[in-house]
């Protein structure tokens, strides 16, 4: 298992470039593409041809990629049209995954209760239409836990989808937040295929810096460990909370932190 930073450590819009090029210099190998997650941006030809050459010339590799839910563009909109767009810009997302060497695009999901049962029937309905999609491709969808999530959701959707299709991006923080997140993931370890690891206090989501918070980190490392996942352990810290102003001693310290976690695997 090798370490991987998220490339919206400091910013998620704009010229990655500059981002990439410090990741490298901090001695990171590869990275996750998260750039635009919060926004209805399609990357073109051009753009993602730029970005693979970058990554060439810098020695990194990618294996997973963060897909938006945007504004307008969203795969679970209760509006039709909209989720269709949302359809189309996840394609893209795994289209663009599979031209830089990736092989997993992660995407949100609506929370599970009661008054989103709409938006989980679109959603079941965008999954429907991407599996052909992304199988041909050899690109998996990962869907990430949310905030105080009891995998309800998640179960059925891991259960109604094929491994080959679909599993399970275990976001730390987010599992953090209620305290139940290392329990739900331990039931279904077996179908985890990407990560984001950051800390925060287990009362909002503040992506922090590794060990800088309440997150139990040999029990998340031992489950991690006992898994079938092998891949990448990927920082999603970033500046926003973690005391640093400069670029280069806060991407030293998530490098660190990430040879910690893996001493403790």
């Amino acid at each position: 298992m090798e370490l991987s930073m998220a490339t919206d450590y400091a910013s998620d819009t704009g010229n990655a470039e500059p981002y990439l090029r410090r990741i490298a210099a901090a001695g990171f190998r590869h990275v996750q593409w998260i750039h635009h997650w919060r926004h209805d941006f399609i990357y073109t030809a051009p753009e993602i041809a730029h970005i693979a050459e970058v990554m060439l010339e810098l020695g990194l590799s990618l294996y997973d990629l963060h897909a938006p839910t945007g504004s307008e563009k969203n795969w679970f909109a209760l509006v039709e049209y909209q989720r269709r767009a949302g359809v189309e810009i996840i394609k893209n997302r795994v289209e663009m995954c599979r031209a830089l060497g990736g092989s997993v695009t992660v995407v949100h999901i609506p929370k599970s209760m009661p008054e989103n049962a709409g938006k989980w029937l679109q959603l079941k309905k965008s999954l429907w239409e991407l599996e052909e999609f992304c199988v041909e491709r050899g690109v998996k969808i990962a869907v990430e836990n949310r905030a105080r999530d009891r995998f309800a959701g998640i179960n059925q959707l891991l259960a109604d989808n094929p491994a080959d299709f679909l599993g399970l991006c275990y976001d730390s923080g987010h599992g953090n937040i209620g305290g139940k997140g290392l329990k739900h993931l331990d039931a279904v370890k077996e179908r985890l295929i990407s990560v984001h690891l950051h800390d925060n206090d287990g009362l909002t989501d503040q992506h922090k810096s590794l060990f800088t918070g309440t997150i139990d980190w040999a029990e998340l490392m031992r489950i991690v460990a006992v898994s079938p996942y092998d891949k990448f352990l990927t920082m999603e810290t970033d500046m926003r909370n973690s005391g640093f102003r400069d670029e280069e001693p806060f991407l030293a310290g998530a490098y660190a932190d990430g040879l910690k976690l893996m001493r403790m695997m």
